[in-house]
């Protein structure tokens, strides 16, 4: 039965979301149960793109990006998969009628990280930044708005800017980890060899800038998914302000995280926020 092998696969997306980011499980749990599994299913298909590039250094990385993009075009095309995440992602995809120009702008991020290393141009990063996260983040909003286009419309600039400044708090907050592990710099004009206050500061405004514009975005979501995105929202605020709390020295040579408990914390002062409308 088919049914059965799909409930299988949104059960798959379920798993990677939870094992991978504890943070996006729990932000995602907050979403009303109707609009749920769907986020599981493009953050599953994200994150196992992401993973090839990041993580199989032992293995060719190119061939099997290449496979997967394959089977990612086919299970679009054909509307099953037997890699199970796909056969997810795919019924999300065709459910909200996604677009495949969203779908083929974040492949071609994911693969610039087989091979580039440098983002010398603000261009170059931005591109990146646009096909890495602000597409996800318009996936995401076809599902939160259910497909009304209007809504999408009038939504779309806020949730390309949350994209954004998700995705510039983890370039900060992996700046160890891309730098030694991956050989990879993404912010242009700043040496990261060498990341100072000024720089560390520059960096932080730019993504002020952008959780401003996102959250008014979030003050006008459906109710279905207003609390999941604020609390996404309130972590990555909580991240930011402990990297600018943070010597620039220190960022380079460690990972800053948010803990458990203070996540949990977070959760119920977003939850009171929320409640009284003190968004």
């Amino acid at each position: 039965m088919k049914a059965l092998f799909d409930t299988v696969s949104y059960s798959c997306s379920k798993l990677v979301t939870g094992t991978y980011s504890t943070s996006f499980s729990l932000a995602t749990k907050m979403l009303y149960k109707s609009i749920r599994a769907d986020i599981y299913n493009i953050y599953g298909f994200v994150r196992f793109a992401d993973e090839i590039v990041d993580s199989f250094h032992d293995y060719d990385k190119e061939a099997l990006f290449n496979k997967f993009y394959d089977d990612l075009n086919e299970a679009i095309e054909n509307k099953i998969s037997l890699n199970p995440i796909l056969n997810a992602f795919q019924h999300t995809y065709h459910k909200y009628n996604l677009e495949k120009d969203m779908v083929d702008a974040f492949m071609k991020s994911m693969r610039l990280d087989l091979n580039k290393s440098n983002y010398n141009t603000v261009e170059e990063y931005q591109n990146y930044i646009y096909g890495s996260a602000d597409v996800v983040g318009l996936m995401c909003l076809k599902v939160f708005v259910k497909g009304d286009q209007e809504k999408f419309d009038e939504l779309k600039s806020s949730a390309m800017a949350l994209g954004s400044a998700f995705q510039k708090v983890n370039f900060l907050r992996d700046l160890k980890a891309d730098m030694e592990g991956l050989n990879r710099s993404y912010f242009p004009n700043i040496n990261l060899d060498e990341l100072d206050e000024a720089s560390k500061q520059h960096i932080i405004e730019d993504i002020e800038y952008d959780f401003e514009r996102g959250l008014q975005g979030i003050k006008k979501l459906p109710n279905e998914a207003k609390f999941g995105v604020f609390m996404a929202y309130r972590y990555y605020r909580q991240l930011l302000k402990k990297l600018q709390n943070t010597p620039a020295l220190h960022i380079k040579n460690s990972r800053i995280r948010v803990s458990n408990p203070k996540k949990i914390e977070l959760l119920m002062r977003s939850y009171v926020k929320y409640q009284l409308n003190l968004m």
